[in-house]
């Protein structure tokens, strides 16, 4: 359970870690706003999460975000999201904290992360205006892309992160129904992909040299299904990695690691 979580919050906290440099976010005139995610005050979701870990010990857990009033970034007004716990969903743990807002067909996101996950010392990133769905994007489309390099030292290890983060329409479908028989019509689909190739460095006999630990491999790829009117309804998210072998070398993470999540909607108001 320890190490889901931690391995969660890593990659949630490298998914948040850009600035958006798409060239996609332009003003969209006189069009008409989506209504894909109805951001007035006091609207909220719930989901339910399931991480494929779960047990007696280990159960399903639940999740609740909700549009808490406007906040002011860098002169610009956004939705700010708030959670009523610490969430444990790749997509409310995305937006938690973080402003939202309507730009024409197009949903943008930014905020700043401070995030612990049981290292030595938290991460801080923030992302900016970034692109995470489009109703009128066509399939295959990218909305967003962005990359960097991220230095972070963890338990002694000087990390450099390489990053490729980006999202994707991924077209579109008449309805979506839940086992329960919970049925959401007019869905919007979008791809959220974050690659990361991750290498640090080794002095041997005084000689300093780098080390692979990571190549270059999409780590997350998370679906997100958008019902009209109503918001995200379901997310389907694959964390997935895997080390290199470096000799007489422990890193302070598992080589590797595989986990499907999905978030499943329970309950929502939209005023």
């Amino acid at each position: 359970m320890k190490t889901k979580f931690l391995i969660t919050s890593l990659l949630l906290i490298f998914l948040t870690s850009c600035s958006s440099d798409n060239d996609n976010n332009t003003d969209d005139g006189n069009e008409v706003p989506t209504g894909f995610m109805p951001l007035k005050n006091n609207n909220y979701w719930v989901y339910d999460v399931d991480s494929n870990l779960s047990s007696s010990t280990n159960p399903l857990t639940r999740d609740s975000v909700y549009v808490s009033g406007d906040t002011l970034i860098n002169s610009e007004t956004y939705k700010k999201i708030k959670s009523l716990t610490i969430p444990t969903g790749f997509f409310s743990s995305t937006l938690r904290n973080n402003g939202i807002k309507i730009d024409g067909s197009k949903l943008l996101m930014t905020g700043n992360f401070s995030f612990d996950f049981g290292l030595t010392t938290p991460i801080n990133l923030g992302v900016t205006d970034f692109i995470f769905f489009n109703e009128n994007a066509t399939v295959g489309q990218v909305l967003s892309t962005t990359s960097g390099t991220i230095n972070q030292t963890v338990q002694s290890f000087p990390l450099t992160i390489d990053y490729t983060l980006r999202s994707v329409y991924n077209g579109g479908q008449a309805t979506y129904v839940f086992p329960n028989g919970d049925d959401y019509s007019d869905i919007k689909k979008t791809k959220i992909i974050l690659n990361l190739k991750i290498t640090t460095v080794q002095t041997l006999l005084g000689v300093t040299i780098p080390v692979t630990i990571m190549n270059a491999q999409d780590v997350i790829v998370s679906d997100q299904y958008y019902s009209k009117n109503v918001g995200m309804i379901y997310t389907s998210t694959v964390l997935n990695y895997q080390l290199n072998s470096i000799p007489n070398v422990t890193l302070p993470i598992p080589s590797t690691f595989n986990q499907t999540q999905t978030e499943s909607i329970k309950s929502f108001l939209i005023n």
